[in-house]
């Protein structure tokens, strides 16, 4: 067996690996208590951790736009917590945190969770787009959501502060507006060619 062969084996590998997690996991609705499991997922770099009323506030406005992922033994594999805001041609769903686990990344469970907020913002809240705020310096994550089908609407100005700005410059505190048009954005109206060169402040946005 020659080195490409073996490379080969190994991908396939750990592709059927990934579609057995896939296929045993579970996405169900997210519960208070799991704010007493999620510590394997929140120690990411990029995942921010809120305090409890935050979290009990969207449980309770928005229950069905909050998901987790659970493996077959129950340990948490990721969460995804949303809303839904805005008036007019700007109503829509919005993505507040979306992340997984490091042990259980690659198995497209990001993919999984976000399609679910999509659908319910599309069929049950009737939004125009799905959006999301990501750090202009976090370029995995860019990279992901353009794979989803996102696009950079704007660039918000100092959305994540106007401290402790480090090597990354301002890109680590500004934050890209991604958006994703849903069905009832027949015209296409969230989307933009040069959504990167159009800035606000993030007094805009708040």
């Amino acid at each position: 067996m020659n080195l490409t062969q073996s490379h080969i084996i190994s991908e396939q590998y750990d592709r059927s690996i990934r579609e057995q997690y896939q296929k045993m996991s579970v996405l169900r609705p997210f519960t208070a208590t799991d704010m007493f499991r999620f510590n394997n997922i929140n120690l990411d770099v990029w995942t921010e951790t809120y305090g409890v009323s935050f979290y009990l506030n969207y449980l309770s406005r928005w229950p069905d736009l909050c998901c987790a992922q659970e493996a077959p033994s129950g340990r948490m594999m990721g969460y995804i917590l949303g809303k839904a805001e805005g008036t007019s041609t700007e109503w829509h769903g919005h993505i507040t945190a979306v992340t997984v686990a490091p042990e259980y990344r690659r198995l497209s469970l990001a993919r999984s969770m976000v399609s679910r907020l999509e659908l319910v913002s599309d069929e049950h809240y009737k939004g125009f787009f799905v959006d999301l705020y990501v750090r202009c310096n976090n370029a995995l994550a860019i990279d992901m959501y353009e794979g989803f089908g996102y696009s950079v609407y704007q660039r918000v100005r100092e959305y994540y502060g106007t401290l402790g700005v480090g090597n990354g410059g301002k890109d680590e505190e500004d934050a890209f507006d991604m958006r994703k048009p849903l069905s009832r954005d027949s015209l296409r109206r969230s989307v933009r060619a040069n959504g990167q060169e159009v800035i606000i402040s993030a007094s805009s946005v708040s």
